[in-house]
């Protein structure tokens, strides 16, 4: 199974999701089983009044909402440009704004050159289970900036 699930329509290549999918499934399995558990020992200790119950669940609840926040990140590639969703997060850039596409030995995720001068981390593309998906999809995310933007050839 690779970490990375993209999804592309067949007619213009475009658009292209580019998704951490080991990571998120992950993310979202331990976030439901920790909400099950948490809320289940809150049901079952006898002593518990309702408004200790319910902080159980709420706990749980939290929980859950940090990891779904972790499990959002993707970059959606289109003919106008992509759009980086990180943990919290979202900007869209036209194609002219990048101009280097960059995943470095030891980068926890991709970052992108921009125009104005900054670098923006996407984390939608990341090595950490799967290093040969992450470098597939960078490799890919590049060649779109390339093809469609006045990007430099990234390193």
């Amino acid at each position: 199974m690779s970490d990375s699930s993209v999804s592309v329509a067949p007619a213009s290549g475009l658009p292209v999701t580019f998704r951490p999918g080991r990571t998120r499934v992950v993310l979202l399995t331990v976030g439901v089983a920790m909400f099950v558990v948490i809320s289940a020992v809150g049901m079952m200790l006898e002593k518990l009044g309702p408004g200790e119950r319910a902080s159980f669940v709420f706990t749980a609840a939290l929980f859950l909402g940090v990891l779904v926040l972790l499990s959002r990140p993707k970059v959606v590639a289109d003919a106008q440009g992509v759009t980086v969703v990180n943990i919290t997060r979202t900007r869209r850039l036209a194609w002219a704004e990048i101009l280097k596409v960059n995943l470095r030995p030891g980068d926890p995720w991709v970052f992108l050159d921009l125009s104005d001068g900054t670098s923006m981390p996407v984390l939608g593309i990341q090595p950490g289970i799967a290093k040969e998906s992450a470098i597939r999809d960078a490799r890919a995310l590049r060649a779109l900036a390339d093809s469609h933007g006045s990007g430099d050839e990234a390193s």
